[in-house]
């Protein structure tokens, strides 16, 4: 006989209390993760992984970075009052040339500190991704590969043709020395080096040689770029105070 005394909770309610009595110890066993503190942060974090995927669709098992995703984010980042500096996280192979060109000079023309972490990898139109912000890292085990512009499909053999990859190559390599403390003709030698990539010609540089070279401007990990964005937005807030 059913309690005329008893109340229905809504189920809402019971969902509510459910996840109130969830416990650190109940996240671990269940889902292999602690709650972490909710916390309100001026660093606003983009990464950049996978294939960067640019007008052609990607097969579904690649993971990419869409750029129409990241240059909406850039917008917002530089627009929003809470937001104060921005961190790249790299760890990419590459991919579209115009994509990747896109996201460097969006990247490069922000007024808001901009601070880039290669982790794992950033190779080709990675790196000039890599160099875009004011000042980039690399984890030293981190790699970068320096190679030629690269087409897959149907190439006319013509002048015309060789004209348009020389004005890729030009646009890269300009784009790369601009933003970065690499000398061009050493950054050329770099990518047209024979001999160290299996069928192919270019170079991997390996963490301390990216810095050496003057590509990226330190070696460091997670805590040396959060650090440096932060004196980065410090003096950026001196600087308008000064200014006011």
């Amino acid at each position: 006989m059913r309690n005329p005394f008893t109340i229905n909770k809504p189920k809402n309610e019971h969902k509510e209390e459910e996840q109130k009595n969830e416990t650190p110890l109940q996240n671990i066993t269940e889902l292999g993760q602690m709650t972490l503190p909710e916390f309100k942060s001026d660093i606003h974090v983009i990464s950049i992984i996978g294939q960067i995927e640019g007008h052609m669709v990607m097969a579904p098992q690649n993971k990419t970075t869409k750029y129409e995703h990241i240059l909406p984010q850039l917008i917002g980042a530089e627009q929003s009052d809470d937001i104060k500096g921005v961190l790249f996280l790299l760890n990419t192979v590459g991919g579209d040339v115009e994509a990747g060109l896109a996201i460097a000079e969006m990247i490069s023309t922000m007024r808001k500190p901009t601070v880039s972490l290669v982790l794992g990898g950033g190779h080709s139109i990675g790196v000039p991704v890599a160099v875009s912000a004011r000042h980039s890292f690399i984890a030293p085990t981190a790699t970068m590969t320096l190679h030629p512009i690269r087409l897959t499909g149907l190439v006319i053999g013509v002048q015309q043709s060789f004209n348009y990859f020389q004005k890729m190559q030009d646009r890269v390599v300009s784009f790369i020395t601009d933003n970065s403390h690499i000398d061009e003709a050493k950054l050329r030698e770099l990518m047209m080096k024979t001999g160290e990539l299996a069928q192919d010609i270019g170079t991997i540089v390996i963490g301390k040689d990216a810095v050496e070279y003057g590509l990226i401007d330190g070696i460091g990990g997670v805590g040396d770029a959060i650090a440096k964005l932060k004196e980065m937005i410090k003096t950026e807030e001196q600087k308008n105070e000064v200014m006011n």
